[in-house]
């Protein structure tokens, strides 16, 4: 199971770095009721996503060591990818 978790995050991320992604619009697609499946909390607990306030509503957005992973476990999907992910305080939920 570990492997399948580390993938999904790995999709999470990209998912994350192509475009700007709501709070709402993360959780609706991201949150599962699984106690198996717990990407976005895996994701969020390692550090490797952030959710922060832009423009009048909660964004999330991979960090910069999401991206990191990203690059190094799929290089050949990270230069398609925004690599705008910058540092910034980590909120667990808005």
């Amino acid at each position: 199971m570990p492997d399948t978790i580390d993938n999904l995050i790995l999709d999470l991320i990209e998912w994350l770095a192509r475009t700007e992604r709501t709070y709402e619009e993360t959780m609706s697609a991201w949150r599962t009721s699984c106690p198996r499946l717990t990407v976005w909390e895996d994701a969020n607990d390692r550090g490797l996503v952030r959710c922060e306030a832009g423009e009048g509503r909660a964004l999330v957005r991979p960090t910069l060591a999401g991206m990191l992973l990203l690059k190094e476990r799929r290089p050949d999907i990270h230069g398609q990818v925004d690599s705008a992910a910058h540092a910034g305080p980590h909120i667990a939920h808005p």
